[in-house]
C-alpha cells in the first residue's frame, strides 16, 4: 500500500523501515498534516499521522479528494482526528493504542522528581559551579497523597510506580479498575475531591470536548499550594494562562509537563534559529517551578518499536482488505 508518512522524524523512520520488510510503499516527509499541505497526499491510498497532525473536516475532504482512503495514527491518542468525518466520507482510521503504557508513565514520574527533587535546577548550578543546597529541597514521596485523573493503560502504570513509592493513592476514571482498588489500595472519588486531597495530581486521560481545560481557575483553587500537577496526557486539558496566575502568586506547587496547548508546529522541530513568538510557551520555559519536556514522553527504544509495528499492521490489514486490528472506525473496504 502507498503511503505517506507525515511528521516523520529522524529517529522513527529506522523503526518503521524494519517493521515494513517491504510490505508496503512508505514516502516519508517531515512535513505536518494540514489544510496546505494536504496535496501532498495526492495519488497515495493512506497516510500515517502524529499526534501534532490536523485531520480536521476541511483536512479529510481535501484527502479523500486526493484519493485517500486510510490513515493510521502513530499515536494511541485521536482528538487530532475527527472519526465521525472520516467515517462519513469512507476513510478507515486505526491508531496505536498499546504501544507502551510504560514509557509514558515512566516519564511522568521522571518529571515528577525531576521537579520535586530541583534536579533540572541543580544541573543548572552545578554548570555554574554553584553547588550549595539551599535551593534544592525536596519532599519524600513516601506516605503522600497521589491523585491520577485517568486510570486507562498508563493511569494504571503510573498507580502501580506511585504505590512502589509508598503512596496513598485516589482516582477519577468513568470506569473503574477493581485491580487498582485491590493490588494497590487505589480508592476512586470525585474530580473535586481528588484536587482537594492531593499532594500530587496526574493528569493521563484522554482529550475531549468534555476535558478541555479540565483543570482550570477554579479546579486550580481546590489544589493546595504545595500540590505539583504532573501531565502526560494532551495540553489542552491544561488552561496554561490560568496555571501560570496561581504559580505567580506561589499557590502551586509546581508544574511539570510533557504537553504544550499551542504545541503543533513547535515541538519535536528545532527552532533554536527563530524561536517561536509564544509568550505563554516562553512563560512556561523561564518559571521555576515548571519542568517542561517536548512530547518525548513515548520516545523509547520499545515504545518506537511498537508504533511502528502497529502502524504497518494497520497497513497491511487494509491492503489485505482487511479490518485493521486497531481499527477507530467500521468501512466496508473498497479496495479490490
Amino acid at each position: 500500500m502507498k503511503t505517506l508518512v507525515y511528521s516523520a522524524k529522524k529517529f522513527e523512520i529506522p523503526f518503521l523501515k524494519k517493521a515494513n520488510e517491504g510490505l508496503c510503499e512508505l514516502h516519508f516527509i517531515e512535513d505536518r498534516l494540514h489544510t496546505h499541505s494536504a496535496n501532498k497526499a495526492v495519488g497515495f491510498e493512506a497516510v500515517s499521522i502524529f499526534s501534532a497532525d490536523d485531520a480536521s473536516v476541511n483536512v479529510l475532504e481535501k484527502l479523500y479528494d486526493f484519493g485517500v482512503r486510510y490513515i493510521t495514527l502513530r499515536s494511541a491518542g485521536y482528538d487530532n482526528v475527527n472519526i465521525k468525518k472520516a467515517t462519513s466520507l469512507g476513510i478507515q482510521v486505526a491508531h496505536a493504542p498499546k504501544y507502551s503504557p510504560h514509557a509514558i508513565a515512566e516519564h511522568a514520574v521522571g518529571l515528577l522528581q525531576a521537579i520535586n527533587r530541583k534536579i533540572v535546577l541543580a544541573h543548572r548550578q552545578m554548570q555554574d559551579h554553584d553547588f550549595t543546597l539551599d535551593n534544592l529541597v525536596g519532599q519524600d514521596l513516601i506516605r503522600k497523597k497521589v491523585g491520577i485523573v485517568g486510570t486507562g493503560k498508563i493511569g494504571a502504570v503510573i498507580a502501580r510506580i506511585m504505590h512502589g513509592f509508598g503512596c496513598l493513592l485516589t482516582a477519577v476514571d468513568p470506569n473503574e479498575n477493581p485491580e487498582l482498588k485491590s493490588a494497590y489500595d487505589l480508592s476512586y472519588t470525585t474530580f473535586d475531591d481528588l484536587c482537594r486531597s492531593s499532594d500530587i495530581v496526574f493528569l493521563s486521560l484522554p482529550l475531549s470536548s468534555q476535558t478541555h481545560h479540565l483543570i482550570n481557575s477554579e479546579s486550580l483553587k481546590n489544589m493546595a499550594a504545595t500540590t505539583i500537577l504532573v501531565n502526560v496526557a494532551r495540553g489542552g486539558i491544561v488552561c496554561t494562562t490560568s496555571l501560570l496566575e496561581r504559580l505567580d502568586q506561589d499557590l502551586l506547587g509546581g508544574y511539570a509537563t510533557d504537553v504544550y496547548e499551542k504545541e503543533k508546529g513547535i515541538f519535536s522541530y528545532d527552532l533554536s534559529d527563530t524561536p517561536p513568538k509564544e509568550a505563554v510557551l516562553e512563560a512556561l520555559l523561564k518559571h521555576p517551578k515548571v519542568v517542561l519536556t517536548p512530547h518525548q514522553a513515548y520516545a523509547t527504544h520499545e515504545a518506537l518499536t511498537n508504533i511502528a509495528m502497529a502502524t504497518i499492521e494497520n497497513l497491511s490489514a487494509w491492503d489485505r482488505n482487511l479490518m485493521a486490528p486497531n481499527a477507530l472506525n467500521t468501512i466496508a473496504s473498497s479496495k479490490v
